[in-house]
């Protein structure tokens, strides 16, 4: 080294300091980029782990909201419809008889068998048609119509002298109902008639079973007016309100319903806890929900109805008018009852 010049030296010295500097330079820098791949993959890890559990996260949140949601719309419609599972007691033998009712919306037919203790069977009912009732037949008309029930029910076993004629408290509030009675006496047959109260009595004697007298009332929704009844002990009480077809005399919804609600609210509280309900607008509203050929069907609430037709409409508005002044919750319409069946019940 002492040989060397300065210049040699310094030149020698130069040169292991830039080996000592590039050595460094690459050592430190191979670790720093190791080190910095390493983090950036476990930085990339880490953010696809979480990713994979937050999709997984919202997975399973869906699939339990779908779950849920396919459990409450199968809870939503597998509910059961509300029943009234009772089975009146049956005529032991018995004696057919036949009545024909002339209503506000037409005539009507029933073949009853009826034993000594007045348990009976509906064997026969024939609905008719309007037209009789709307002054659109002559005398030859109601009188074909008439001898047409009355041969049914002679072919059917009834005898003659156990077939009566009932006029309902509605349809006598019907001009052309006098003619019709009048044509009925040339046939040579008697015509009974009944009130708004009696009409009411009869309804329940038919349609009420007897142990459920004690808490429960009956509501039978006419086109000419409705009858409201009830036992009180020993006694029935009936009390009268506008029928279905109320709209033809120009009267409001409104009004029915205040005076509807007014006469329901007579009913005794102890009575409230099942309507028995009769009458061709809820007849109409049973048909919907009606379970093959059921004896009873429990009708649904009044505002599940959306009606189109006048005279349903008015019916519905007669019902949600009964219903929000008892609080009664199950109305049960019996699709063999009718007034006139109580009128045969009353009969030797």
């Amino acid at each position: 080294m002492q040989r060397l010049t300065l210049a040699g030296r310094l030149m020698i010295t130069a040169l292991i300091l830039a080996a000592i500097y590039f050595g460094f330079k690459y050592i430190a820098g191979k670790d720093f980029l190791q080190s910095l791949k390493s983090k950036t993959e476990e930085t990339s890890t880490s953010s696809s782990t979480e990713s994979t559990a937050t999709t997984a996260e919202s997975t399973e949140s869906s699939a339990s909201s779908s779950s849920s949601s396919s459990s409450s719309d199968s809870e939503a419609s597998d509910s059961p419809k509300a029943k009234f599972d009772f089975t009146p007691p049956g005529p032991i033998a018995g004696k057919l008889k036949g009545v024909v009712e002339l209503g506000a919306s037409g005539f009507n037919s029933f073949i009853v068998r009826v034993d000594g203790d007045k348990n009976w069977k509906m064997e026969k009912a024939e609905f008719g048609n309007s037209m009789v009732i709307e002054n659109m037949a002559t005398d030859d008309d109601i009188r074909i119509g008439l001898k047409k029930y009355i041969a049914g029910m002679l072919d059917y076993g009834v005898s003659g002298k156990d077939i009566h004629f009932v006029v309902s408290s509605g349809a006598l509030k019907v001009d052309v109902t006098q003619k019709i009675i009048g044509v009925l006496k040339s046939m040579k047959y008697f015509v009974n008639t009944v009130t708004p109260e009696q009409e009411g009595k009869l309804g329940l004697k038919c349609v009420q079973p007897k142990n459920f007298a004690d808490d429960s009332f009956v509501m039978d929704i006419g086109s000419g007016n409705t009858k409201i009844t009830w036992k009180d002990g020993s006694k029935v009480e009936s009390v009268e309100a506008a029928g279905a077809k109320y709209f033809e005399k120009g009267i409001d919804d409104a009004t029915v319903y205040s005076e509807v609600t007014a006469k329901a609210k007579q009913v005794p509280s102890d009575k409230r806890k099942t309507c028995f309900i009769i009458g061709g607008v809820p007849s109409e509203l049973a048909k919907m929900g009606r379970k093959e050929k059921e004896r009873y069907t429990v009708l649904d609430a009044p505002s599940t109805y959306k009606p189109e037709k006048a005279k349903t409409k008015a019916g519905v508005n007669i019902y949600k008018a009964v219903a929000d002044a008892t609080g009664c919750k199950q109305f049960v319409f019996d699709w063999d009852a009718n007034f006139t069946i109580g009128f045969l019940l009353d009969m030797p």
